[in-house]
């Protein structure tokens, strides 16, 4: 277990660098559908708090969850992957 203890980390596309301080990162994961047992590609986004604007569209990125920054984000970037 780490310093700040046990949270969550997802790794991910950066889709918009856009907005002040804050990037969009889309998540894409992998499940199978109940009855047809047919593969699905599911694909969530997430508001992420990039102080240093370090990640730019099109990065692949870890992010991290966080307490909460703003209305909507409640994740912070660790690093750039690329």
């Amino acid at each position: 277990m780490s310093e700040r203890g046990n949270r969550k980390e997802r790794l991910g596309i950066v889709i918009s660098d856009k907005m002040a301080k804050t990037i969009v990162v889309k998540v894409e994961n992998f499940s199978t559908h109940s009855v047809y047992s047919r593969t699905m590609r599911r694909a969530v986004k997430f508001k992420v708090h990039d102080e240093e604007k370090k990640a730019k569209m099109g990065d692949r990125v870890r992010i991290e969850e966080t307490r909460p920054i703003s209305k909507d984000k409640r994740w912070r970037l660790v690093e750039v992957l690329k």
